[in-house]
């Protein structure tokens, strides 16, 4: 599946502790503009998003999740590095054991390196910082 091309159902992970959130850092190279995602992925053909979720998490961070309530869908149509996109997403709640728990993960995807980290959702809310999809809010 070309991801610029299609509609692509993606599933994310809603992690809160205390009064943070843990996302992934991103960047639009053509905007140059630095933002944040909650941790998932694509959900490929025949793969029950639940399942999807936790291969993501596994993927990126190398940990087990426990996915919890679902929280909703949405679509987002954006424009990520100059290319049109257009995603559904499936939003979940998300816990992970405490032995689990760090500041900080290191995410090596698609040649990409980045963190993800956990982030006072505060940030995002005032706009200090930018969180993707902005339908992220109404699950925060």
């Amino acid at each position: 599946m070309d991801k610029f091309k299609e509609i692509r159902p993606i599933v994310l992970g809603m992690i809160k502790r205390d009064n943070k959130i843990l996302v992934s850092k991103g960047y639009d190279n053509i905007k140059s503009e630095e933002f944040y995602r909650s941790i998932g992925g694509g959900i490929e053909f025949l793969e029950n998003s639940k399942d999807a979720l936790k291969r993501e998490f596994k993927e990126e961070l190398g940990i087990d999740i426990n996915v919890g309530e679902f929280l909703g869908i949405s679509e987002n149509i954006f424009t990520y590095n100059g290319k049109n996109a257009h995603e559904l997403i499936l939003f979940y709640n998300v816990n992970i054991k405490e032995s689990d728990y760090k500041e900080t993960y290191h995410i090596i995807e698609d040649n990409c390196e980045t963190d993800a980290m956990w982030i006072d959702i505060d940030k995002f809310k005032n706009k200090e910082l930018k969180l993707y999809p902005e339908q992220v809010f109404e699950y925060l």
